[in-house]
């Protein structure tokens, strides 16, 4: 059975009546059409009487929109089975994407060595801070903090460049 063999109601009828009075309006019909097709809506059983009504005018026409047929489009894969598929590719890109984050490449861990970085500041600004002041401990924990940024900004940028190659 198709949307065309569904029995209407008068909602339906209605709709399809005012929108035949706006295209009346908007100088699409003349008086003898509009009457002619008012008595057609008030007789029409079915959705596919309406549509022949309608069908040289230009939308909105009162009838519902036909919905997307997911199955003839899909095949098999339509409504629920597409919405399950859909559900599975995220979770599949959403792992990839968790993984690679936390340096998993192509299924194996990538292990970064470990760098005490902020131990050995700490203990170089407590010696200078000893021995040579407070400013010139901070300021040699700076500067040395700011050259080891910069290398590894540097690295990680050639890496990066050289991983991009083709």
């Amino acid at each position: 059975m198709t949307t065309d063999d569904l029995r209407v109601g008068d909602t339906e009828r209605d709709a399809v009546a005012t929108a035949l009075h706006d295209h009346f309006a908007q100088g699409r019909l003349d008086r003898g059409e509009l009457e002619e097709r008012l008595d057609g809506v008030l007789s029409a059983k079915t959705t596919g009487d309406l549509r022949r009504l309608v069908a040289d005018l230009p939308g909105p026409n009162g009838l519902p929109e036909p919905e997307f047929p997911f199955r003839a489009v899909f095949g098999p894969l339509g409504g629920r089975e597409m919405q399950h598929a859909m559900r599975q590719a995220m979770r599949t890109q959403a792992r990839a994407q968790r993984d690679l984050h936390r340096g998993f490449r192509h299924g194996r861990p990538h292990h970064h060595r470990q760098r005490a970085v902020f131990p050995l500041l700490a203990l170089m600004f407590a010696a200078l801070l000893w021995t040579a002041g407070i400013g010139a401990a901070f300021a040699a924990v700076f500067t040395i903090a700011l050259v080891a940024w910069t290398g590894r900004a540097f690295v990680h940028a050639r890496r990066r460049h050289g991983s991009q190659r083709v």
